[in-house]
Order: structure tokens, then C-alpha cells, then sequence
């Protein structure tokens, strides 16, 4: 018997459910989400290059004209404290120009790939230091974790791929690449320049590829790292829900109020329909707040005879009806207008004790 709850215990606390939203939402808060950092790499390694594609030229003049700028005015300056300031920021502002267009790429591409993985995100959590980060045994154990053989894996690949692709095209313009010593400077340098940025092109897509796999599995080890037991799932709903116990204290009290209010509407009924043990239902009627008369109180058994002493200190009419009694408790609400099929029966027990009534 011990065993077996020892055993009921042990899979209560095994993490075998799926994340509730809860959960996903206070992992993200923490910065905990699906993400693979080889999609934003690859993502901005293709946006570069895809750029260079298109403003190689642009940058190739910007270069020339820096370096023949500084070899025909900047060597002939004398050196001097405010010359090399002048010419530190010269040379700053047209580095600015060149590779400002490539470094606003590489960031928007980033931001894009972020985006795509993770939505709009931003916590400084992850920054924060933690001290079991410092633990030898638990890093000593990071390295040889799964997640370790895959980062290892990974790297295999990508070197594997990016240099299968380098050698492929090198190969596959290996008369170009032979030919360099007998071209001139400027066309040694484009034809350095177009393979390059193939084999940069090539090998970003290659790492593409690999990093949606490992987005997938980012995916798949995120899943796996915030699921859930029975135990936590019972206790997070505590948590929203409240205790039960301290629940049905709550409603009992919410109870025990409205029973207060309706009770003190008693007085004020002009007749008490009784069934006459079991059943009590207070009306009131006022022609200048309501169409017909008003349930201002009801109740069974122990209610219903409170109900009914309330009714009698307070000089309240009692009627039998035993039909009428059961029907109303039934069909109608405290604090409501009787339904239309009893507004004749009720009519004629109200027209009853307002005769009595004046009769005193």
C-alpha cells in the first residue's frame, strides 16, 4: 500500500501535460520562448549579402574614393593636433556612409527575424545575474547534456555545409580562380568579388535551412522544458481559482448577505403565500414601481418558517395556496415581477387582504 502511494505520488509529480496558458504567459514574461538564434544569423547573413548584391558597386566606389582621398590630401597635410582631428572625422563620416547602409540591414534583418520567432518581446530578465549560473556541477553537467550534443552537432553541420558549398563553387570556377595572377588588379578584384559573395549567398541559405531544423527543435526542447505535472496544473488553478474551501466560504457569506437583505424586505410584503409547512414566498406590490407584484422574499423548509415568523411580528397576512405557493418558489425570482399566468390568482389573494386590512 506504502509502494503504491509512493507510486501515485511519483506520477503526480512526473511533467507529462501540456503547458497551460498561464505558464506560456509567465515564461515569456521571463523571456523563456521558442527561439533559434541560427534563424536570426542566417536570416541577417542573407540580408547582407542579398544587399551586397545590390550595392557592391556603391561600396566598392566608396572604398576607392576614401583611400584616393586619403593618399592625395591626408599624406600631404602636415601633422598637426587639429589636422588629425579634422582628418579622423573625415575618415569616421565616410565610414559612416559606406558601411552605415550594411550595418542598418544586418540590424533590420535581425529585428525581422526576432520578430517572426518571438512576436514583440522585451524583459531584461535573462540579464539579470543568477548565482546557481556559478554552480561547477550543474555546468559540468550542461556540457555533456543533450542539448550539448546537439549545439555540437549543429557546428558539424554548418561547417560541413558551408564548406562543401565553398569547395562547390570554387570548383565550379576553378579557371576564373586560376586565371587571377594574369588579370589586372581591378578585375582580379571583381572576379574575387562576385565569388565571394556566391559563396556568401550560398552558404547563408545553407545555414537557413539548417537553422529552421534547429528552430524546430528549439521548439520541441521549449515544449518539453515547461511542461507540466498534474500537481502543478491542480496547483495554478488554486492559485487563479482560489481555494475551493476558501470559495465556498466566500459564497456561503454572499449566501448568508442576500438571505440578510431579503429578509429585511419581509416587513414591507403585503402578503406571504404558504404551501403552509414547506414552501414561503413574500409579495409585494406598488403600482408606481412595478406593473405587477414583486417576489421579495422566498424560501423552503427552515427558510420559509423564518420567513413566515418575520412575517407574523410584522403584521404580514399569511395565505394558503398550496399550488400557488410551489409554483411561484419554482417560476419566480426574488426581486423580480410574478410571471403573467398568476396574476389572477395573486390578484384575487391581494384584493382578499386589502379588504381584511381595511376591515381593521
Amino acid at each position: 500500500m506504502e509502494n503504491l502511494k509512493l507510486d501515485l505520488q511519483f506520477f503526480a509529480g512526473e511533467k507529462t501535460e501540456k503547458a497551460t496558458p498561464k505558464k506560456r504567459q509567465d515564461s515569456r514574461k521571463k523571456g523563456q520562448v521558442a527561439k533559434s538564434q541560427d534563424v536570426t544569423t542566417a536570416v541577417s547573413l542573407l540580408a547582407l549579402f542579398g544587399f551586397l548584391f545590390v550595392g557592391a558597386s556603391f561600396i566598392g566606389k566608396g572604398i576607392l574614393h576614401l583611400f584616393q582621398h586619403s593618399l592625395q590630401y591626408y599624406l600631404t597635410m602636415p601633422v598637426t593636433e587639429a589636422n588629425l582631428k579634422v582628418i579622423v572625422l573625415e575618415i569616421m563620416e565616410q565610414l559612416v556612409y559606406i558601411l552605415g547602409p550594411v550595418m542598418l540591414v544586418a540590424l533590420l534583418a535581425g529585428l525581422v527575424a526576432n520578430y517572426m520567432q518571438v512576436g514583440f518581446l522585451f524583459t531584461g530578465e535573462p540579464l539579470k545575474p543568477k548565482l546557481e549560473k556559478l554552480d561547477p556541477i550543474k555546468g559540468f553537467k550542461r556540457i555533456f547534456a543533450v542539448r550539448a550534443l546537439v549545439e555540437l552537432l549543429k557546428s558539424m553541420l554548418k561547417i560541413t555545409f558551408v564548406g562543401a558549398i565553398t569547395f562547390f563553387i570554387l570548383w565550379s570556377n576553378i579557371e576564373d580562380v586560376l586565371k587571377l595572377s594574369f588579370k589586372s588588379t581591378a578585375d582580379a578584384l571583381q572576379t574575387v568579388g562576385i565569388l565571394t559573395l556566391q559563396m556568401g549567398a550560398a552558404a547563408s541559405a545553407a545555414l537557413l535551412f539548417l537553422a529552421l531544423l534547429d528552430f524546430l527543435y528549439q521548439k520541441y526542447d521549449f515544449e518539453k522544458s515547461i511542461r507540466m505535472s498534474k500537481q502543478d496544473i491542480k496547483d495554478e488553478y488554486k492559485n487563479i481559482e482560489g481555494d475551493p474551501l476558501i470559495k465556498s466560504k466566500i459564497k456561503q457569506r454572499q449566501r448568508e448577505m442576500a438571505m440578510g437583505r431579503m429578509m429585511q424586505e419581509v416587513p414591507q410584503a403585503d402578503v406571504v403565500i404558504t404551501n403552509p409547512t414547506h414552501y414561503a414566498i413574500a409579495l409585494k406590490y406598488d403600482e408606481e414601481q412595478a406593473d405587477a407584484p414583486v417576489v421579495v422574499a422566498k424560501g423552503v423548509d427552515y427558510l420559509a418558517q423564518k420567513i413566515k415568523y418575520i412575517a407574523g411580528e410584522n403584521e404580514v397576512e399569511l395565505i394558503e395556496n398550496r399550488p400557488l405557493a410551489r409554483s411561484l418558489y419554482d417560476q419566480a425570482e426574488v426581486g423580480q415581477p410574478i410571471p403573467e399566468e398568476f396574476f389572477k390568482a395573486v390578484a384575487e389573494i391581494l384584493a382578499y387582504v386589502y379588504r381584511i386590512k381595511n376591515k381593521l
